[in-house]
């Protein structure tokens, strides 16, 4: 696939992923505490789905990793704001079988092509170790999230959210850097203003 459609798709995912982040922003500005639309969850389904594609296209593990652990807590969010419910019976249905369908269809010969994701030369293994820990610790922060709004029974973003956001971004924008990826780059360095923005607020609001 040519190069110029593989980074349309991944900054296609980065324009959602930053859209819901400005939404997010300007909602918790308005009130001045942090706010978490339904929107956000929404728009962050649609892009982890992109991003998941647009790191096989760039047989970067790392990038396959993180979005593959976030997909279900987005729609675990979206079913604890009652929004979840009100998507049509076959989106509900397509969303949670995608995937599947994505493994499915890249299994070659019927098994995946490890050569191709983890000996990829441009990708050397301290790197990917970096992206994948880096993705990691970014991930992490949706799994306490989760469990902080499972314990609370409503989907909220705490201070430790904002907190494992900034260490993850910062990882990943040095993995960006070294990696030479626009795509990661240019997201990450945005969501990271908007990150502590929002733990200045929570710390405000206390």
């Amino acid at each position: 696939m040519k190069d110029w459609l593989i980074y349309s798709i991944g900054f296609i995912a980065q324009i959602l992923f930053s859209g819901r982040l400005i939404i997010q922003w300007i909602t918790s500005e308005k009130q001045r505490k942090v706010i978490t639309p339904s929107i956000f969850w929404t728009l962050s389904l649609i892009a982890s789905f992109l991003l998941f594609i647009y790191g096989y296209l760039r047989l970067d593990f790392a990038i396959m990793l993180g979005q593959s652990l976030t997909y279900f807590i987005y729609i675990r969010n979206l079913q604890l704001q009652g929004k979840w419910q009100k998507f049509p019976k076959l989106v509900q249905v397509l969303l949670f079988i995608a995937p599947v369908l994505i493994v499915i269809f890249y299994y070659n010969n019927n098994k995946i092509d490890m050569e191709l994701l983890f000996k990829n030369e441009a990708i050397p293994m301290w790197l990917l170790i970096l992206g994948v820990v880096a993705q990691i610790i970014f991930t992490l922060r949706f799994v306490y999230q989760w469990i902080h709004s499972e314990r609370h029974k409503e989907s909220t973003l705490p201070m430790g959210f904002w907190v494992l956001s900034l260490i993850g971004a910062a990882l990943i924008l040095t993995y960006a850097i070294i990696r030479e990826d626009p795509v990661l780059f240019v997201g990450h360095l945005f969501g990271l203003i908007i990150y502590a923005r929002n733990a200045y607020l929570i710390r405000q609001s206390k």
